[in-house]
Order: structure tokens, then sequence, then C-alpha cells
């Protein structure tokens, strides 16, 4: 049976068209139940309507505090019961609640380094070239109440060339973050993601069945 996700964004929606384009293709086994947003006016919403997806806005500037915004997205999330809650391009601070274990979120460098409060989309990738480092990457993560710093699930380095722009930075690690963060997705469907404190353990397939 396919895992059942909710994908929160705030912006334009690239990943889930991603994920989108996985599960065609067969390589996803994911039902994505709903989509909320933010912000609503964010394009990640009409992507989703476009394919049919259920979509919802919560707009955070509507509410006082965190407290307030975080109550209104559970009451949605309440409605759908997702088994896994996937962010993607995601600017409100989330609390967890029921869903510790069960939310991932992806970003474009290699936490701990360039992570954290602040550090997201353009901001990321200019600070990586300002530091002069020769290695930089994508990290899919669990989630916990800080900002990138949940259980690593897998990493991959991208290697920082002399004459890389933000733009041209940005779109090598954009490449890498559209196969890695799927195929994150999958070992958690598949079961194979063990959480053992601030550890993942990445188990081996399942053996095939055999005969009748």
């Amino acid at each position: 049976m396919a895992l059942r996700i909710v994908v929160l964004l705030s912006g334009s929606g690239t990943t889930l068209e991603n994920l989108i384009e996985w599960r065609a293709k067969g390589q996803l086994d994911i039902e994505i139940v709903a989509v909320v947003s933010s912000k609503p006016s964010a394009f990640g919403l009409e992507r989703a309507r476009r394919h049919g997806l259920a979509t919802h806005a919560v707009d955070r500037r509507a509410y006082r505090d965190e407290r307030g915004f975080n109550n209104a997205l559970h009451r949605i999330l309440d409605e759908y019961q997702p088994q896994l809650l996937v962010l993607a391009g995601f600017l409100t601070r989330l609390e967890l609640r029921g869903y510790s274990g069960r939310t991932m979120n992806v970003h474009p460098a290699l936490v701990p380094a360039f992570s954290g409060k602040g550090y997201y989309g353009e901001r990321v990738f200019r600070a990586v070239l300002e530091s002069a480092v020769k290695l930089t990457g994508v990290t899919v993560h669990f989630c916990d109440d800080e900002y990138d710093t949940g259980p690593i699930i897998l990493q991959e380095a991208v290697a920082v060339e002399d004459d890389d722009s933000v733009d041209s930075l940005a779109r090598r690690v954009q490449e890498k973050e559209r196969d890695l963060y799927p195929r994150a997705i999958q070992l958690y469907a598949e079961g194979r993601l063990q959480l053992q404190g601030r550890r993942v353990r990445i188990l081996p397939p399942a053996p095939e069945r055999t005969g009748p």
C-alpha cells in the first residue's frame, strides 16, 4: 500500500512536482493526500491543483504566534492522518507534536554547515561561495524542534567550482536534491529507516518472496 504523505510548502512547488514525476515513473510508492502552504499565494498550490490534489493554505501572517499557526495546521493534518510529512521549502517552524520521526526535510548544504534559521534558498549558496569551501551538498534529515538539526538520513556532496556563481552552484545542488529526496522517502516507504537516537540506520531490502 502506498505511503500516505502530506507535502508542506511555502513557494513554487518544484519539489512537489519532482515527487509527482517520480511517482508517475513508478519509482516512488506514495500517495500525496494533501498539499498545505503557509502562503496562500504560493505557486505550489496551483501546481497541486493541476494534478487534482487537495490543497490548503494556512497563512502564517494571520496568526499572532507560532502556536496559533501550528494549531490551525495540525487541525488540517488531523483530517488526513498522513504517515509522513514532507517539507518542501516550508519556511515556518513546524511543531512536530505526533509527527516526531515522521517528518522529513531537505537542505541544500551538508548539515551542520550552512544550516539553521535564516539559511534557505539563495542565502545558502551565497554563504557557501563567500566561505570559499571546496565542497557543499545536500542533506535529507528527519525534523526535530529546531531548524535543520534533526537526524540525518542521506547526504551527498557537490563540488564547488572556482568560477561558480550563486545560480550555477544552485543548479547542481538542486539537481542532486531531485534525486536524493525521493530516494529517502522511498526508503521510508519500504520501512528501511531505523531511528536510533540521533543515528539513522538504513536497513537492507527485504528479501523477495519466491514460490507460490
